[in-house]
């Protein structure tokens, strides 16, 4: 933790505050009363006063009351224990994980590996999170009721997830301080893309009918790998993405329909010309 703050504050030439930062997302053209997706690295923004909470501020007085802000909260932690590889865990330890897991639960279960601005935002009042296990979202604002409700077990990062209801709202995503590899929005596109899909069979710990069970359900086959060559495509090609300095990092702002549309074709191209 020291050496995060050390790094953070190498970064900057001066701290970034909640009205420095709220100045910088209108400079970079967040609209206020926007649907927005944001995903985020607190530390590249560098060293902010007030931490996550101030971003988390900075955030809703940009965006103002009738604005809707939405974040990635994901529990990776409550998957099938035999596909864990960063790290491994031993065999027989598997039955005992997928006994003994606490359940999924959307006031209480800590994100992992999202970032202390999402952990932070989840735990605002009046923010509500949807019912998936492992790729949940949270959201505030007039919008937040049908975008987390509804969150269809399987495919949950496809048409039945809280990124179909952004692209339905016309949403925008905003990467702050991090790259096109966080963006969940081109998930969306994965499903939508014309060509072979190959998926895999998840489980997580839930409550069904107030009693713990081991639940399986569907998951596409992702590749990440392929989000940043085709969201330069994106930005070179069409212009819809905005860059800008947000703290001490850079602020990517575009349009999540336009993105998921121009990705969707991208992918489906690439899948042909590998036919």
């Amino acid at each position: 933790m020291v050496a995060m703050e050390a790094e953070a504050v190498a970064r900057s030439t001066r701290p970034a505050t909640t009205r420095t930062l709220t100045a910088q997302l209108h400079d970079l053209g967040l609209p206020a009363g926007a649907t927005v997706v944001v995903h985020s690295s607190l530390s590249r923004l560098g060293w902010v006063a007030g931490g996550a909470q101030a971003v988390v501020l900075a955030l809703f007085a940009a965006l103002g009351p009738a604005g809707t802000l939405v974040m990635p909260t994901h529990s990776r932690h409550l998957t099938e224990p035999a596909d864990w590889g960063d790290p491994p865990v031993p065999e027989p330890w598997w039955d005992i994980i997928r006994a003994e897991t606490p359940p999924f639960d959307p006031r209480t279960t800590p994100t992992v590996s999202m970032g202390a601005t999402v952990e932070c935002f989840r735990a605002f009042p009046g923010v509500l999170r949807s019912a998936h296990p492992t790729v949940s979202f949270a959201a505030h604002g007039p919008l937040a009721p049908g975008i987390t409700g509804g969150h269809e077990l399987h495919d949950g990062l496809g048409e039945g997830s809280p990124l179909a209801r952004l692209y339905d709202a016309d949403a925008w995503v905003l990467l702050l301080g991090v790259g096109h590899a966080n963006n969940t929005s081109l998930h969306l596109a994965e499903y939508r893309a014309g060509g072979p899909k190959t998926y895999h069979r998840q489980g997580s710990p839930m409550l069904v009918g107030g009693r713990r069970e081991w639940v399986t359900y569907r998951e596409l086959d992702d590749d990440t790998s392929l989000f940043e060559p085709l969201a330069r495509d994106f930005a070179e090609i069409t212009g819809g993405e905005r860059t800008g300095p947000v703290g001490a990092g850079v602020g990517r702002l575009m349009r999540q329909r336009a993105l998921v549309d121009f990705a969707a074709k991208w992918l489906t191209q690439r899948a042909a010309n590998s036919a």
